[in-house]
């Protein structure tokens, strides 16, 4: 016969408790776009939700922002990468909505996760190119990444040189550019995330995410969306030993685009 018990009786799988986020953050709107193939859309929008912030669902096809303060660019297979990855999604009509506001004097923040960071370099508002994996294989573990730029407006609560552990998915995750272009990421601050303990798909120095000059730009191909909550998270963390799924050292990603907008 079943017993009764109480709340406090019943036993939990996991404690997922923690602290709930700033309320002041919760004005800031967060939109994400959805792409015909965008699969991370939903994660990315929980993401900015556990973060604090509010987040918006926008549609490639539409022409309105909505007044949103932050663009996120999810991850997925847009148009199934025919072409190549993000070069059909670049010309959607929010994306010259995005690419004006980005370089207006507001500087709109904007993230490019995976296959919104290939949408980033195929509009150029990053430089450099993702190609194939080097070992022509789609790849899918929890990556090791070093902090290299902690001034960005989706780095801020991060300090330079430390160690997060995100998942990464991709088959096109290789970064790519010219010398002159490697030359001047490296010596501009511009690289803000970097492969350690190995590099999984042959990117050119070992590069996981930068940013244009004025920091408000960022694109990485590890998923910072898939280790934001307790129990649903990477395996590793870069602060220690962690349960299994309890990594979410992701989630200072978007909580950093939050509070530089409250300032």
């Amino acid at each position: 016969m079943a017993q009764n018990l109480t709340a406090e009786q019943t036993p939990l799988i996991a404690d997922l408790s923690r602290p709930g986020p700033d309320a002041a953050l919760q004005d800031v709107r967060v939109g994400v776009v959805t792409f015909p193939g965008t699969l991370d859309d939903r994660d990315a929008m929980r993401a900015v939700q556990l973060a604090g912030g509010t987040a918006v669902a926008l549609w490639y096809a539409d022409e309105d922002l909505q007044n949103v303060d932050a663009v996120i660019l999810p991850g997925g297979f847009s148009y199934g990468d025919y072409l190549r990855a993000g070069a059909i999604a670049r010309f959607a009509p929010l994306m010259d909505k995005i690419l004006d506001a980005a370089t207006s004097d507001a500087a709109l923040p904007v993230l490019g996760i995976c296959n919104g960071f290939q949408m980033l370099t195929e509009s150029h508002l990053l430089p450099g190119s993702m190609i194939k994996n080097e070992q022509l294989k789609f790849l899918c573990r929890d990556q090791a990444l070093r902090i290299e730029n902690a001034d960005t407006a989706w780095t801020a609560r991060y300090e330079r040189g430390q160690t997060i552990v995100v998942p990464l998915k991709n088959q096109d995750g290789q970064y790519v550019a010219d010398q002159r272009t490697l030359d001047e990421l490296e010596a501009e601050n511009r690289v803000v995330f970097r492969y350690v303990d190995g590099n999984p798909n042959g990117s050119r120095n070992y590069i996981a995410g930068i940013a244009n000059a004025r920091g408000n730009v960022v694109g990485l191909m590890p998923h910072p969306e898939h280790a934001v909550e307790p129990g649903f998270g990477a395996d590793f963390s870069g602060t220690g030993a962690v349960d299994m799924r309890h990594g979410t050292d992701g989630l200072d990603i978007f909580v950093s685009v939050l509070e530089r907008l409250t300032r």
